[in-house]
């Protein structure tokens, strides 16, 4: 079922600090990065200053924000959602951070300044920490 709502998947037009038609804002375009077959949801919002990458396949829940820049910290660094990740509704990752491939960060998560998600763990909570891990890492789609 998840599968069949890719089969006429195409790159979403994005506008500097516009809603795309899924309603997710982007700030700096320039320096997002966008893969194949992702699925981002409504209110998201991408703040791409330092640069995200958002791999294949990788899902990112409602209302999720990304940081590349913190002003209030003033911590900056390149945010990257590595392929067939899960970012669980509400979370906020915050700059500098890497989330592994086929890694699952849990819905209102807060992933710190710096962190580096393995590939194939559950994280979740404020802060994000480790809850577990995947035992069967095969992917979901295929290219």
């Amino acid at each position: 079922m998840v599968k069949e709502r890719f089969n006429n998947w195409k790159y979403p037009k994005i506008e500097e600090g516009k809603p795309t038609e899924y309603n997710w804002v982007v700030q700096n375009k320039k320096n997002l990065k966008l893969g194949y077959k992702t699925d981002i949801g409504a209110f998201v919002y991408l703040n791409a200053c330092f640069g995200i990458v958002i791999e294949d396949y990788v899902q990112v829940g409602g209302g999720v924000k990304i940081y590349s820049l913190d002003t209030i910290s003033d911590k900056k660094g390149k945010v990257i959602l590595k392929e067939n990740c899960k970012i669980g509704a509400n979370s906020v990752i915050l700059p500098n951070t890497i989330i592994g491939e086929n890694s699952i960060i849990g819905a209102c998560s807060v992933v710190r300044y710096g962190e580096r998600i393995p590939s194939n763990e559950i994280w979740a909570g404020s802060p994000a920490k480790k809850i577990g891990k995947i035992k069967n890492n095969k992917r979901r789609y295929k290219k």
